[in-house]
């Protein structure tokens, strides 16, 4: 099983590994890495792996069977090589702030409207948010941004750990995604930013809110009777 070095740290921007396994020539699979796979509504990380003057651009990493599968752009990688990962930390850092952030106007609007996140995506250039609520106004979604916006201004804490399942269930909250259950694993990670929300989730964060930047809204949509979608960006 490979280290997950990204949820250990989500700063580490490079780190050194041993390829455990190749296949096609292009799929490898490492001991340990900081290469985010994609999952959880968060993009994959991209970067290059170094061994010795070759350098491999990592150009997808998923997870499949169990394992986290990065594709590098061409072959002649092989088991046993050691090799030096280096992250893409504009592409990542873009991505924390955009989770955290996302985090945070979730906590706010479903706490506050009784709301359920019905889907997300985390893009570079934008968030896209659906969540099930029947009534919906400009003047509801404007309180909740400018609520997030307040609280993005603040010194306040964003940190992760391991909690044992039954113990992390009984947190109101902590899953909010409709129809949505937690891995079915002894110990599940909840990400908190501390005094407003705790939530069950395997991506990666920034540490502190003030480094998230502040919301804009691009657009909204309805999707349904009850499924509203809004686009926001990072400012």
């Amino acid at each position: 099983m490979t280290r997950t070095l990204f949820l250990e740290d989500s700063y580490l921007r490079e780190c050194d590994a041993t390829v455990v396994s190749v296949k096609d020539g292009k799929f490898v699979v490492l001991d340990q890495t900081i290469f985010y796979p994609k999952g959880g509504g968060q993009p994959c990380d991209t970067g290059k792996m170094l061994r010795e003057d070759e350098v491999y651009t990592v150009v997808y990493v998923g997870k499949f069977s169990g394992e986290i599968s990065h594709e590098v752009d061409h072959p002649s990688l092989k088991e046993g090589d050691r090799v030096r990962c280096v992250l893409d930390w504009e592409h990542r850092y873009r991505l924390m702030r955009s989770h955290t952030a996302a985090h945070l106007f979730a906590s706010l609007l479903c706490t506050g409207t009784g709301a359920l996140v019905t889907g997300n995506q985390l893009e570079e250039d934008k968030i896209r948010f659906d969540f099930s609520l029947e009534k919906f106004d400009p003047e509801t979604l404007r309180r909740y941004v400018d609520k997030a916006n307040e609280l993005l201004k603040e010194d306040v804490p964003v940190k992760s750990y391991e909690l044992p399942r039954e113990e992390a269930l009984k947190i109101p909250g902590v899953v909010k995604m409709a129809e949505a259950f937690p891995p079915d694993i002894p110990r599940l990670r909840i990400v908190e930013i501390v005094g407003v929300d705790k939530q069950a989730d395997g991506g990666t964060h920034v540490k502190n809110l003030r480094e998230v930047g502040q919301i804009r809204v691009l657009k909204t949509e309805n999707k349904g009777k009850q499924n509203r979608r809004v686009y926001f960006v990072l400012t």
